[in-house]
């Protein structure tokens, strides 16, 4: 078979998504039942079940009591909200339901013949959308190694392919959290790709319509995603006289482009029509806000969730924009790709809630995969081909594990920072010292270098309960020593409270005069269990005016709190 090795790269990873979906799931134990609509994922799937099984998509009379028994909207239904007309309009847009269409009739079907509720959310509606994305992902694969082959070689299209999904956050969301929108548009891009090339090879009704289509559909899925119209747009218009070919070519098919067009609207129009049933209006605001002037850098290099950071093989991507000159692509990748991560970066809510790096961007990975390949090509071309394929192997194994690490929230999906993720890089096993670090920025190494007196060693018989937003004082005690030398506390507790771990924490408060300093650690964290003892720790550097200080070890809960402490120690080091 020619070509074997990109091929194989796309059976490959397709056995690694699948993987992860399995590890995700409960057909392995241990964890709960799959839950693939929740949250924003819930968003994007509701129209399929209030319009295809309730018949309700304006009152949602049905979303209490699923809610109730599902668990999916992850709290007051804000999924949807009300307008003035009395009706209720959804949040997220139509074009992801389109996509899961076909699986959601095979679900429901399945559903019926084996006896589960056919109400849009038992077992078989998870585990067909959730195993049922695999599928598109590796047609997406195959039209993409198709587009990639006309351009590079086998084996640079094997590990392009490679690098792209599988040392970046794609595993995540086409794997594991594959109930939103970035898996389905990364076959759309995929697509319109393939079908673009196709197009200008050899102009036929067909690859236009297809193309316009695809466009109209990725812009009702997330309205920008209207920017892929640069990609068939911008295509073979690299030099002056490739792009008088171009425009000469689209002069001789004006139908193709009438064509195109009317498929781009035909993509649009069931939202539109949506929002004329549903509001009156064929266009409505579901709330946006962008801060173009002052766009969110800290996106691409933040120790939040910059992508550069977790994932940095995307590196490549952006470096080979500047590699691409001689390609029939160049300037609809160029101007995409930069147009696109622009608009990324400068949307208001620049977290886009958790994720692991940049979740934002993996819809557009097969685009990049194009100026990517142009890098390999380039550096695998050198004496240095060995030490980048070593880097690239160990960028791989790296975000295999972290893509671990985040579905154990050990890689957290909202609070990382700096001094945490260096903790916790490719550690299998934190300490609960390293997790102080989610919230508190103090850590102190190499305690054996550090004289150690323990000041305050107690146990609190009984249990300890408080109402809501109220705290408990576990130890109070007096810090004496040297001013002039570097010093710290570490304040360590064994807590166990089941059912109250979450938004609960342990402080602890040095006091010296009117001085004071603080620091906490939550209660509820990767390594804590629910229903045992967990250990705490945290440290905090004595400020060198506060050689008589009082240190105040308590607890705080946003809900009313019941648990029992068998254990709270500190202990001072010193230099």
């Amino acid at each position: 078979m020619k070509n074997i090795l990109s091929f194989i790269a796309c059976i490959f990873i397709s056995l690694v998504l699948l993987q992860y979906r399995i590890a995700n799931s409960d057909l392995k134990s241990g964890h709960q039942p799959l839950k693939v609509t929740e949250w924003d994922a819930f968003g994007y799937y509701i129209y399929l079940p209030a319009i295809g099984i309730y018949h309700d998509y304006k009152e949602l009379k049905w979303l209490g009591a699923i809610d109730e028994q599902y668990h999916v909207t992850g709290g007051n239904g804000w999924q949807a909200m009300k307008v003035e007309n009395g009706n209720y309009v959804f949040k997220y847009l139509g074009g992801i339901a389109l996509m899961q269409l076909p699986l959601f009739i095979t679900a429901h079907y399945l559903a019926q013949l084996y006896g589960y509720p056919a109400d849009g959310f038992s077992a078989p509606y998870q585990y067909t959308l959730g195993f049922g994305l695999l599928v598109y992902c590796l047609l997406a694969l195959l039209l993409l190694r198709v587009v990639l082959l006309r351009f590079f070689s086998d084996l640079v299209t094997a590990v392009t392919l490679v690098m792209v999904c599988l040392a970046t956050n794609f595993i995540q969301y086409a794997a594991v959290d594959n109930g939103q929108s970035h898996g389905y548009l990364f076959v759309l891009y995929a697509v319109v790709l393939y079908a673009t090339m196709k197009w200008h090879e050899r102009p036929a009704t067909g690859w236009a319509i297809l193309t316009g289509y695809i466009v109209g559909l990725a812009t009702m899925s997330r309205p920008t995603e209207a920017i892929m119209v640069l990609i068939p747009l911008l295509w073979n218009t690299q030099d002056k006289t490739t792009a008088n070919t171009k425009w000469l070519l689209v002069r001789n098919n004006r139908k193709h482009i009438v064509y195109a067009a009317i498929a781009g609207l035909a993509g649009i129009a069931p939202q539109l029509i949506y929002w004329k049933l549903s509001t009156g209006s064929f266009v409505f605001d579901v709330g946006s806000k962008w801060d173009f002037l002052n766009p969110h850098f800290r996106v691409l290099l933040g120790w939040e969730k910059g992508w550069f950071i977790y994932t940095p093989v995307t590196l490549g991507f952006v470096a080979g924009l500047w590699l691409i000159r001689k390609f029939p692509f160049r300037k609809s990748v160029l101007w995409f790709g930069l147009l696109n991560i622009y608009i990324i970066i400068a949307w208001h809510e620049w977290r886009y809630g958790g994720s692991y790096a940049t979740r934002a961007l993996v819809q557009s990975y097969p685009v990049f995969a194009l100026p990517f390949a142009a890098l390999l090509t380039q550096l695998t071309n050198t004496k240095w081909r060995l030490p980048v394929y070593l880097v690239l192997g160990y960028l791989l194994c790296v975000n295999l594990f972290q893509t671990v690490q985040y579905c154990s929230t050990i890689l957290h999906y909202d609070d990382m920072n700096r001094k945490y993720y260096g903790a916790i890089y490719l550690d299998p096993d934190p300490t609960p010292e390293d997790m102080s670090l989610l919230d508190n920025e103090e850590l102190l190494t190499h305690e054996d270098q550090y004289r150690k007196t323990v000041v305050g060693d107690t146990s609190i018989p009984g249990q300890i309960s408080f109402a809501a937003n109220g705290s408990a004082t576990l130890l109070q005690q007096p810090v004496t020593g040297n001013s002039a030398t570097e010093a710290w506390i570490k304040i360590e507790s064994r807590i166990k409270a089941p059912g109250c771990l979450w938004q609960s924490f342990m402080h602890a408060t040095i006091t010296s005069g009117i001085m004071t300093k603080d620091a906490r650690v939550r209660l509820f964290s990767p390594i804590s269990k629910d229903t045992a003892t967990n250990t705490y720790a945290l440290y905090m550097r004595i400020p060198a005016d506060h050689h008589s200080s009082t240190v105040r070890v308590y607890l705080s809960s946003a809900s009313d709190f019941r648990g029992s402490v068998e254990r709270v120690s500190v202990s001072r080091f010193e230099k």
